[in-house]
């Protein structure tokens, strides 16, 4: 019988004992905080293309726009966002990207 194991296949990993609850619960659970939309909390509609502190917030330092998923405003919002920075950026009120 002995032999007969010798040969056989390595357990893979799945198949492998683990903690298993002990692993779950020495870890400490962290809950995050739903975003909230800045300009649906300020009740801000308008988006205006020559507040550049305004659309400056919302770019990164190698000029990018920032995603929602980071920056945490709506689709709606965003949208304007997107489209105030581009206006922005074509009449020179803002960078298209960082000088290096």
């Amino acid at each position: 019988m002995a032999d007969e194991r010798k040969g056989g296949r390595p357990i893979s990993g799945s198949m492998r004992p683990t903690g298993g609850d002990k692993a779950i619960a020495g870890k400490k659970q962290y809950f995050r905080r739903k975003k909230v939309c800045r300009f649906c909390v300020d009740r801000i509609d308008d988006i205006n293309y020559k507040d550049v502190r305004l659309l400056s917030s919302f770019i990164s330092e190698r000029g990018k726009i920032t995603p929602r998923r980071i920056s945490g405003v709506c689709t709606p919002h965003q949208r304007r966002l997107a489209e105030a920075i581009k206006q922005a950026r074509n009449i020179a009120l803002m960078p298209f990207a960082t000088s290096i």
